[in-house]
């Protein structure tokens, strides 16, 4: 009889790991301290919760290196994906999905499987030594008592940054007089029509009025063993983004671009805050980018002075919550095994990688790597030309800022992008306006187009990711 893997973590990564490690045939115990311990930011015991967002970002795999990252896990038999596609969401080229619903697919696909049993208890410490095949999922809140065993382990200092999450707003406290419904460039997504997003349109005045409010406001106050710890770059807080200069934001999440106001026909917005639908109901819209560590009183105030958004009612404000991740580079070897005890492997956020679909993405491979050894198999790592591939060399080796002994000095979060994977020459475009974007889109064509032909010759490899 084959002996069991243990998976510690019950979010998106150890739920993609088990199930990866179930379908090999392996048997699996799937541990998770939720609901008899709660972490900051999560809300009930189900798994794969959604606490910051319920968008997977881009679902392009052509052109968007995270779409292309969907599309490969697809492949992969991905239990993950397979949830988000049931419960999508419009969200114009985005994959959004009802966090609720896709937390409860995720769960009972888990407890129904026959070879995995689910323990809900916390692992406090390092695991028992006769657990010998063991994938640490627990995510960016790894509980205090093993966040200090792996220390111990490692000899690291413990690596932290802050996630912000933005505010959840009803929707019947919109204002549609103001607001309108529309994708940027009315752009229609695999569940959407091109008229995903509703739009609050700001004027000039409006715009500096904004700013001025939301750079005035009251922050939450750091303790002091916070004050040190960074912001992901990929997350940030929207008073932190202004803080770095009055047009950051009309740049970035604000930016007015591909949006005609009906209301006002043939005049521009000049800032738009956008909200996208967070449940199947239609009835709860996030507020796109509007990540805050704003206090919550603050947050009303200085979000009902954007137009349309006067009478809103929230139905979550903002927070921020401290992410604990590895020093990856330079303690896990290619097939996510910790070098000072390989009987443990790692998956997830825990690992550097930034995202929900990165995470899990992590927990794929590691739990292919887990059923692998554990068969008596040798699974060789996805080729670095995939996203899969890619993704997983940054974290364990790809990191080019490096000391003396090999490790990283400067190893941050890391979102899956085109910039991680090995370039590819691509024809010349042709000297006319828009070239050089022309060819931007060539190579990353081409660059998807090689990932999946390469992911497709491994997943039919000796050992298959895909196996039943």
């Amino acid at each position: 009889m084959v002996a069991n893997v243990h998976v510690i973590g019950g979010g998106l990564a150890g739920s993609e790991a088990a199930w990866q490690i179930a379908q090999a045939g392996v048997p699996v115990v799937l541990h998770e301290m939720r609901p008899k311990r709660l972490t900051e930011a999560h809300q009930t015991g189900a798994f794969a919760e959604l606490v910051c967002s319920n968008s997977f970002r881009s679902d392009e795999w052509e052109t968007n290196a995270v779409g292309l990252l969907h599309e490969e896990m697809r492949r992969a038999g991905s239990l993950i994906m397979h949830a988000a596609d049931r419960h999508s969401l419009p969200a114009g080229g985005a994959l959004a999905v009802d966090r609720d619903k896709f937390a409860v697919e995720v769960t009972q696909q888990l407890e129904n499987h026959r070879l995995i049993t689910i323990v809900r208890d916390e692992v406090s410490g390092l695991p028992p030594p006769y657990w010998d095949n063991v994938i640490v999922a627990t995510g960016p809140l790894t509980s205090p008592a093993l966040a200090l065993a792996l220390q111990n382990l490692t000899g690291e200092a413990e690596l932290a940054f802050f996630d912000a999450i933005a505010p959840i707003v009803y929707l019947d406290s919109l204002d549609m007089n103001i607001c309108w419904c529309q994708s940027r460039y009315d752009k229609a997504g695999p569940s959407g029509d091109g008229a995903d997003y509703i739009n609050c349109p700001l004027d000039k005045e409006q715009y500096e009025t904004f700013i001025d409010t939301l750079l005035a406001a009251e922050k939450t106050a750091f303790k002091h063993f916070e004050a040190d710890t960074p912001y992901f770059e990929g997350c940030l807080p929207i008073e932190v983004m202004a803080e770095r200069g009055r047009e950051t934001l009309r740049y970035g999440p604000m930016k007015p671009v591909g949006l005609t106001n009906p209301h006002r026909p043939g005049e521009k917005p000049y800032a738009v805050v956008q909200l996208r639908q967070d449940n199947a109901l239609g009835t709860l819209w996030n507020m796109v980018g509007f990540q805050t560590k704003l206090k919550h009183a603050e947050q009303v105030r200085v979000f009902r002075t954007i137009p349309g958004l006067e009478q809103a009612d929230f139905a979550r404000l903002g927070g921020l919550h401290r992410n604990t991740f590895l020093n990856s580079p330079k303690l896990l070897d290619v097939h996510l095994r910790l070098k000072a005890a390989p009987r443990l492997r790692f998956a997830g956020q825990i690992t550097g990688v930034e995202g929900y679909v990165e995470s899990a993405a992590i927990g794929l491979i590691a739990g292919g790597f887990a059923a692998a050894e554990r068969l008596g198999l040798a699974l060789s790592p996805p080729p670095r030309t995939t996203a899969l591939g890619a993704l997983l060399h940054h974290i364990t080796g790809g990191h080019l800022h490096v000391d003396g002994e090999g490790g990283a000095r400067s190893f941050q979060p890391m979102n899956i992008n085109f910039g991680l994977f090995p370039p590819i020459a691509t024809p010349r475009a042709k000297k006319r306006k828009g070239a050089r974007s022309s060819k931007t889109f060539e190579r990353k064509r081409a660059l998807s187009a090689r990932a999946l032909a390469d992911l497709d010759r491994w997943l039919t490899g000796p050992v298959s990711m895909a196996a039943e």
